[in-house]
Order: structure tokens, then sequence, then C-alpha cells
């Protein structure tokens, strides 16, 4: 079924449900938390085989746009071969920013071991530290690089009043390979809807979706 874009007055929407949010950040923490200490050895056995793999560090970083527009450095495991992002330039049609995909499942820039980590979405794991942090939920739109948001439009903005997640309706929808635009109706879905017990409910989803193997984050 299509995923319409909403009409409605979203900021509205979001400060009806202050208190939600609030309960959300609290659930954040014990989540990540728990969730870093029962997969250090996962980080343990994933770090030393990005090692052997390929030269280079175990984690990725790059700067993000989160909440009302905030940059921050998102920790990933790494996928790509060292300075992957210098080695292609991101190309963005600002007159048809609605049909930029982010991924692409043909990039000879993945190492063997990324292969594995995006199919698994073992590399997302990292972020567990930038939900812990405060920068990132465990559910939320994905959060944009610069070089995209900047070509925004005002309807397009609205996916930044919420904090960014790790999996969000879109990721459930279709993960990594859907359209922006398509993956902003459903970030503005999720907005307009928003409660704990979909967030819930779209944590359940990714879990089948990730071991299904759906594409990738």
């Amino acid at each position: 079924m299509e995923c319409k874009m909403p009409t409605i007055d979203v900021e509205k929407d979001i400060k009806g449900k202050r208190f939600q949010f609030v309960i959300k950040r609290f659930l954040d923490i014990i989540l990540s938390l728990l969730g870093i200490i029962l997969l250090s050895p996962i980080f343990l056995i994933l770090f030393i085989w990005i090692k052997l793999d390929s030269k280079g560090p175990a984690l990725f970083r790059q700067v993000r746009v989160g909440l009302n527009g905030n940059e921050f450095v998102i920790f990933k495991f790494r996928t790509m071969i060292v300075n992957a992002d210098k080695n292609r330039k991101l190309e963005i049609n600002p007159e048809d920013i609605g049909n930029f995909v982010f991924q692409s499942k043909e990039d000879n820039r993945i190492t063997k071991v990324g292969v594995f980590l995006r199919k698994s979405s073992l590399d997302e794991i990292p972020q567990l530290f930038n939900v812990l942090i405060g920068n990132m939920s465990l559910v939320g739109p994905r959060p944009e690089i610069p070089d995209v948001v900047k070509y925004y439009t005002k309807e397009y903005k609205q996916r930044l009043l919420v904090p960014p997640g790790i999996t969000g309706l879109a990721q459930i929808s279709g993960r990594g390979e859907i359209e922006l635009q398509k993956t902003i109706q459903y970030d503005l879905k999720y907005i307009q809807n928003f409660s704990l017990w979909l967030d819930i409910k779209i944590l359940c989803k990714t879990v089948f979706s990730v071991l299904r193997k759906e594409g990738a984050f």
C-alpha cells in the first residue's frame, strides 16, 4: 500500500506527546546500556575480524544530522575500504532530491566482512553508544548526511523534529533501498502516529527483517 505524505501539522502533534518522548528517552538509556553489555562479546569478535580483513580502523565515524538539524558523529563498524568517501563522489541532483538513494548493492568499496555486516545489520550496533549518549534513539528517522539535508524542502525538514533512530518505519518497509522521498513519507507517517507501542512494534519487526536479511540499513 502506498504511503501518502501527511498533510497535518506534525510539530503540533509532537508537542502533544512530550511525556511519551520522556519515557522513550528513559527506555533508550536502559535498553541501549543493556544491549551494549549483552553484545560486548560480539563487539570484540567483530572488531578483531574487521581488523584482520582489511587495513584501517574497525569503527567508522561520520557526521550526520539529527534532532533540530544539529550535527553529530555516528558510529558504525567499518564496511568499506579506508577513505571510501574520497574514492567516490556522492551524486546528488538538487532538483530531483526525492529520488536520491543513499545505498547501493553494487559498490566495489565494500569489504568482504562488510558484505556480511550489512546483510546482518551488525555494522549498526555501535550506534547503541549514540543512543546512550543521547544524539540518537532506538527508533526514529535514520540520520542523514549534511550534503543531502542541505537540499531538504520545508516539508522534508519535518523529519528533523524527532531524534534520529537506529531503525524506523522506513527501514522495516524497505530498509536502505528506497528513494529519499518515500523514506521521508514513512518518517513523517511515523512522527504523525508516534507512540511507545508503535516503537515496540517497529523494534520487533526490525528483528524479523534482519533475520530475513531484507535489504540493508
